[in-house]
């Protein structure tokens, strides 16, 4: 018989919510490695890396920069996956007991909306290999009359490929998550081959590794570290989301263990080594074709051989749907379903992800490096960094990695503070992320450059660091005071 305390609040659960139970957690150490080596291979790492050497930076110092910002990130990357391997709950439900039963819905909008913003630059990329692909065969495309206002910075020809690819993405969240295993196995062996394939063009076309990786630095002295410390935030910030929500794949481990090994063995190691490939592709264009070319879309158009480049731009799109569904649509699914969990399912989370990452302009976010790195990996760092400094000081320093998972899905248990919402994790959230405010408003050109004294506005160059360490200190010192 249920004691009466211990039963659920419908509006707390549903079944992708429910704790997973001990003898349903089937993920070792080789499976957490396999979900970070095949999320680490995708588009945006690549132009992660090709970004920076745009920027100026020589080939060891952005892959050094990439290492540090992966090692860091994999910090509260694995604090965090620890509620998840220990109560099998995922992130909604963890943040439930610093924000409060309610208030958690706050922290799962914010890293839902990031990912939203992750699906419409990947439907993108998806829907623009396509556009590069149809155009070699119907010329007519790149002519089409412009139908979208000049503000709008989109041409006729990519729209209807990017709608087209966002259509098929819909389609997939329609027949459900188990369609994507196979595009998974698909992409698993051909991204690695194309990264290879592309890297041994670089080095034969480029005369060999060492004039590739003699190139020199653009940057030195002050310019350097103006653009390293940034760059490093956008590194962190690139992995910011699932620093968070990674509870909702560490609540599948067979141990701690499990997810730590794990996650050491396959985040930073994939990460640089893709990124690597990057570098040296990129460093190669400037040598092959005299300028740099970031974006590897743009590179492949310039191989002549049309069933070549047809090939390889459907992959990129298939292996681009099958990492937007498992890395950008699973958790804003969950996070969406967390509000109301008795309307909300994962479809339903899925055409919502879909809607706003429409509505997010994810063709200007990628235009250029500096939009990539500082306009988005940083400012929405600057939302999430703060979250994670409270999930972690809550759960390492106030409950002492202890949770009750029965009361976290009681809407009158502990963990239902002031009506449902914590108001010490709610201030210091809102402090963590002030101080990034100014700089954002710079970077977006809202405010002129002497508007805000010149160490306020950069504090947005650190903006993950800043919101992380803010925040958690100030949770932890207004919840040890508050008795």
């Amino acid at each position: 018989m249920h004691d009466q305390n211990s039963i659920p609040s419908p509006s707390l659960i549903n079944d992708d919510l429910a704790p997973i139970p001990q003898n349903k957690r089937t993920w070792g150490t080789w499976n957490y490695a396999a979900l970070w080596i095949s999320m680490s291979l995708c588009i945006p790492t690549y132009m992660l890396a090709s970004s920076l050497i745009e920027g100026g930076m020589n080939w060891w110092q952005a892959i050094l920069t990439i290492f540090i910002g992966n090692t860091v990130v994999l910090i509260p990357m694995i604090l965090n996956g620890h509620a998840g391997a220990k109560y099998g709950i995922p992130f909604p439900v963890f943040a439930r007991a610093s924000f409060g039963v309610r208030g958690a819905n706050i922290p799962a909008i914010l890293r839902a909306i990031v990912a939203c913003g992750w699906f419409g630059i990947q439907t993108w990329i998806g829907g623009y290999a396509l556009y590069q692909m149809l155009r070699l065969w119907i010329p007519a495309l790149e002519t089409l009359p412009q139908i979208f206002p000049d503000s709008f910075g989109l041409q006729t020809g990519p729209a209807i490929t990017f709608i087209l690819f966002w259509l098929l993405n819909m389609f997939v969240v329609y027949l459900g998550v188990e369609s994507i295993k196979k595009l998974l196995v698909f992409k698993a062996f051909f991204l690695p081959f194309a990264a290879l394939a592309l890297l041994f063009w670089a080095i034969s076309a480029g005369n060999g590794l060492g004039p590739i990786l003699n190139q020199p630095s653009k940057l030195s002295g002050t310019a350097f570290w103006h653009y390293f410390f940034p760059a490093l935030t956008g590194m962190v910030g690139f992995w910011a989301t699932l620093s968070l929500n990674i509870p909702d794949f560490t609540r599948y481990a067979k141990s701690q263990q499990a997810q730590i090994k794990g996650q050491i063995i396959g985040l930073p190691p994939s990460m640089t080594l893709f990124s690597f490939i990057g570098v040296v592709v990129t460093s190669a264009t400037f040598l092959i074709y005299g300028e740099t070319i970031w974006d590897p879309l743009v590179l492949a158009v310039k191989f002549e051989n049309k069933i070549l480049v047809s090939v390889a731009m459907i992959a990129v799109a298939i292996s681009t749907l099958a990492t937007n569904i498992a890395a950008n649509i699973i958790s804003p699914a969950n996070d969406f379903a967390n509000i109301a969990p008795a309307k909300i399912n994962f479809r339903t989370g899925g055409y919502i992800t879909g809607i706003l990452g429409i509505l997010i302009f994810p063709w200007k976010l990628i235009a250029d490096p500096n939009g990539y790195i500082f306009t988005w990996l940083i400012a929405y760092s600057s939302l999430l960094g703060p979250i994670g400094g409270i999930m972690i000081a809550d759960y390492y320093f106030i409950r002492k990695q202890q949770l009750s998972v029965d009361e976290l899905y009681q809407i009158k248990g502990k963990y239902s503070f002031g009506n449902g919402y914590n108001k010490f994790a709610i201030i210091a959230l809102l402090l963590g992320i002030l101080p990034n405010v100014p700089g954002f408003l710079l970077q977006i050109k809202v405010v002129a450059a002497n508007t805000f004294p010149g160490w306020i506005s950069h504090l947005y160059n650190y903006a993950w660091f800043v919101g992380f360490f803010v925040s958690g200190i100030l949770y932890w010192l207004l919840m040890k005071n508050k008795n």
